[in-house]
C-alpha cells in the first residue's frame, strides 16, 4: 500500500480504493476547456491531488505528479 510520512510523524496511507484522506482538483482555467461529453477518465488525469493528514491537518500537494516530491502546506494557527 502507497503511504509517505507527514512531518507530523504520522503515516498518511493512500491506496485505498476510493481513499478517504485524497482530494482530487482542477484549476477553472483548465476546467472551462472541458466542452460537450465529458470522459471522466480523462478528465481525471488532467485532475491534481492532495492528501490531508488526518492528525495535524497539512495538506501534500502533488503539483507534477508522483514523480516528484509534493508540496507541504501547513494550516495557520
Amino acid at each position: 500500500m502507497p503511504k509517505m510520512l507527514c512531518s507530523c510523524g504520522n503515516i498518511l496511507r493512500f491506496g485505498d480504493i476510493p481513499c478517504k484522506i485524497q482530494y482530487n482538483f482542477i484549476s477553472d482555467v483548465d476546467y472551462d476547456k472541458v466542452q460537450g461529453l465529458v470522459d471522466s477518465e480523462e478528465l481525471y488525469i488532467q485532475m491534481k491531488m492532495f492528501f490531508v493528514c488526518e492528525e495535524c491537518k497539512r495538506l501534500w500537494f502533488f503539483w507534477d505528479g508522483f514523480d516528484k516530491p509534493p508540496q507541504e502546506y501547513v494550516p495557520s494557527k
